[in-house]
């Protein structure tokens, strides 16, 4: 899920980091299986299967889970998902993107409708709200990554065109088609980073209110949800004050 917020972690509310973990390690593994397959096993000539062992390194993800999921797509059984992306408007007039890996196209297609459909929300044509996102490639470090002047100078010699440093972190913003490069310029100096991805990043934000809010999380976290999905972004800007009372 993305979306403007300093509670990040709305969707890992307690009694629910396991269940949330081993869903995650399920989509990293998706993703893992589907570039290796679409491309070449070998993430040396593969980027798309470069970055998604990059996230999923970055997740702790276990070794084990990342070759299992290689191997699968070696596997004459293995598989074949669509890429599917899904647009509509939330409560509030939130715009929300997302993203599917799905072996059954009419099922997704149904299952995404009734919760847009459920929660106030209204799903689009393809490209009726994506206008007003940039396709970007995003890098998150942790904290202890290094200090944000530290992080800023790397980002600029690694190629990134932002850097944002508080207190959750350190996001690098990139070109999406020089993510791959400017991750692995990134890792030299700073390490794994926290995750490596392609996202759709808001140009402007829009204002929730303590009503619409709550709706929105709970369309959020039931497309998050959903094992066919992939991941979630918005352009909600929800008072910290209000995430808490929901959290």
């Amino acid at each position: 899920m993305a979306g403007h917020s300093k509670f990040k972690n709305i969707m890992h509310r307690k009694g629910r980091q396991d269940a949330a973990r081993s869903k995650m390690f399920s989509k990293l593994s998706k993703e893992i299986t589907v570039a290796a397959k679409m491309g070449d096993p070998d993430p040396e000539k593969n980027p798309r299967l470069r970055l998604a062992i990059q996230n999923a390194k970055g997740q702790s993800m276990p070794k084990d889970n990342i070759q299992r999921a290689i191997a699968k797509s070696q596997g004459g059984d293995a598989a074949n998902y669509d890429e599917i992306r899904y647009e509509g408007y939330g409560p509030g007039g939130t715009a929300i993107i997302v993203e599917a890996l799905t072996d059954n196209r009419n099922r997704s297609a149904a299952n995404v409708r009734s919760y847009f459909t459920k929660y106030g929300g209204s799903m689009g044509e393809t490209g009726s709200v994506s206008f007003m996102f940039d396709r970007v490639g995003e890098i998150v470090y942790k904290p202890e990554a290094g200090e944000a002047d530290a992080i800023l100078e790397a980002g600029i010699e690694a190629g990134a065109d932002d850097v944002v440093s508080d207190e959750d972190g350190h996001t690098i913003i990139c070109a999406f088609e020089d993510l791959s490069d400017v991750s692995t310029a990134l890792e030299e100096q700073l390490g794994e980073a926290e995750s490596v991805k392609i996202i759709w990043k808001p140009q402007n934000l829009v204002s929730v209110d303590e009503e619409k809010a709550g709706t929105l999380m709970k369309l959020m976290d039931v497309l998050d949800e959903d094992d066919d999905v992939q991941n979630v972004f918005s352009n909600f800007d929800i008072d910290d004050e209000i995430m808490a009372k929901l959290g």
